[in-house]
């Protein structure tokens, strides 16, 4: 491994159970990009996909978007700054707590922090929510948006998905995509 960050201290000794394209994405500053395809539920859903979609910076309008994602890495946080279409900036930071398993990330964007896990499931990282705040209130989990939410390797490529649905409504918001790593010199 070359350097420690916050994702190689995390795992640990574990880091090696990601595929090998994802422990090459998290040992350096990386960028992928590439088409996603963003789309909202019906009626209501879609009404309240596309205002989640405006408050975190994303695109409102359903259909296939350029992604860029920016991860930068230093010994304490991890970041990633999601670009669509050059114009929509969804911006998180990740601070880890413990080691992984039994660790967990708080995930800031914005007014929202979620406390996550992660599942490695064949070589792939798969965020799990297990509990939430806004504006500092912790928020009874059955009232946030429930989400899937994984990074993994396809055919040499890096698949990434992102789902949220609420109860009722369903599916209010989704985009996925498989991205390539870009090049700088």
């Amino acid at each position: 491994m070359e350097s420690t960050n916050a994702v190689t201290a995390w795992f640990g000794a574990r880091f090696g159970d990601l595929h090998p394209l994802l422990q090459a994405l998290h040992m350096r500053n990386s960028e992928l990009s590439g088409p996603v395809v963003l789309h909202f539920g019906r009626g209501m859903a879609g009404a309240f996909g596309r205002r989640l979609a405006r408050k975190l910076g994303m695109p409102d309008v359903a259909g296939s978007h350029h992604l860029t994602v920016r991860i930068s890495h230093n010994a304490s946080t991890l970041g990633w700054d999601r670009c669509f279409d050059g114009t929509h900036h969804l911006r998180s930071q990740f601070i880890p707590h413990g080691r992984w398993p039994e660790g967990y990330w708080i995930e800031r964007t914005g007014a929202l922090e979620l406390t996550l896990t992660v599942d490695v499931m064949e070589g792939g990282w798969h965020w799990r929510v297990i509990s939430a705040r806004l504006r500092g209130f912790r928020v009874p989990l059955w009232l946030i948006p429930r989400s899937t939410a994984y990074k993994r390797i396809e055919d040499g490529n890096y698949r990434f998905h992102a789902a949220f649905s609420v109860p009722v409504l369903g599916e209010v918001i989704c985009y996925s995509g498989v991205l390539k790593p870009s090049h700088h010199d």
